[in-house]
């Protein structure tokens, strides 16, 4: 252990094995709080009030895990403007829809089980969402963080409903790597992850910030 602190993103809980993997490596490890995101007075992503130090009190009360990070809320200003340049980086892009389209993991970090594996309704399969969103349109679709917020303040259904659930996931997933900047950059952490997409996707925004950032990628993880 020669290293001072790290982040772990994108979520707010991670695998024991993952923790120790940390642990060994840093001597303190960061998380965040869930990600409640505000995308409209009547839209938003609900938040549950689980916290790593509930399960590990003891590195909780010596300090090697440090938790209580805020990120929940409307987006900032700022935020909303990172947002857009991931929604209009079309390789940031390409790389969330293959993660999308290929990565399990990621999938259920995005979708409950219904909308990856279809609704029932009187003897009758309804055809998956994330079938429907493996069409490589949804990648080439143009979405900004305004454009998802009207689409969320509106009744939608068929494609505009689809539009909004591929939207949503876009900017879930890309505020949640711009808040891991934005913290590291603050707290001045490492940061690391066991998503092997997540850790793509941050890869390329660090390279196209230019920022001088520590990202590791946990190999035991799941990718």
């Amino acid at each position: 252990m020669t290293r001072s602190g790290v982040l772990f993103y994108p979520f707010h809980l991670c695998h024991e094995r993952t923790l120790q993997w940390l642990l060994e490596r840093y001597q303190q490890v960061h998380f965040r709080d869930y990600m409640a995101i505000q995308v409209s007075p009547f839209c938003g992503t609900t938040a549950f009030p689980e916290r790593m130090g509930d399960a590990f009190p003891d590195l909780l009360a010596s300090k090697r895990l440090v938790q209580g990070y805020n990120v929940s809320g409307p987006l900032t200003p700022d935020t909303c403007l990172a947002v857009d340049r991931d929604l209009t980086d079309s390789t940031w892009r390409g790389l969330f829809h293959r993660a999308l389209v290929e990565n399990r993991r990621f999938q259920r970090g995005l979708f409950d089980g219904t909308d990856i594996t279809g609704r029932h309704h009187e003897g009758l399969t309804e055809q998956p969402l994330l079938v429907r969103l493996n069409d490589t349109l949804f990648e080439m679709t143009p979405f900004t963080v305004a454009g998802i917020r009207q689409l969320s303040q509106r009744r939608l259904v068929g494609r505009e409903a689809d539009l909004f659930d591929y939207g949503l996931a876009l900017l879930k997933t890309s505020a949640a790597l711009v808040s891991t900047i934005q913290l590291a950059t603050a707290e001045q952490l490492a940061v690391a992850t066991d998503s092997r997409a997540h850790f793509t996707l941050l890869t390329r925004l660090i390279a196209r910030l230019g920022v001088t950032i520590e990202n590791e990628l946990v190999e035991q993880g799941t990718s």
